[in-house]
């Protein structure tokens, strides 16, 4: 919702957003470099529009 990350990988791979975000989140529950991954991929991400 932040940056749409999360609906760009959801459109991309024909998955519910929803769903991609619930599996980020519990993936930040988790050891790892998530976060800076999200910040790495809404930079590089094209733009929609």
């Amino acid at each position: 919702m932040i940056a749409g990350v999360c609906v760009g990988i959801a459109n991309r791979y024909g998955w519910s957003a929803n769903k991609v975000r619930l599996i980020f989140v519990l993936s930040c529950l988790l050891p790892g470099p998530q976060f800076v991954l999200y910040i790495a991929l809404w930079i590089l991400m094209p733009k929609e529009g």
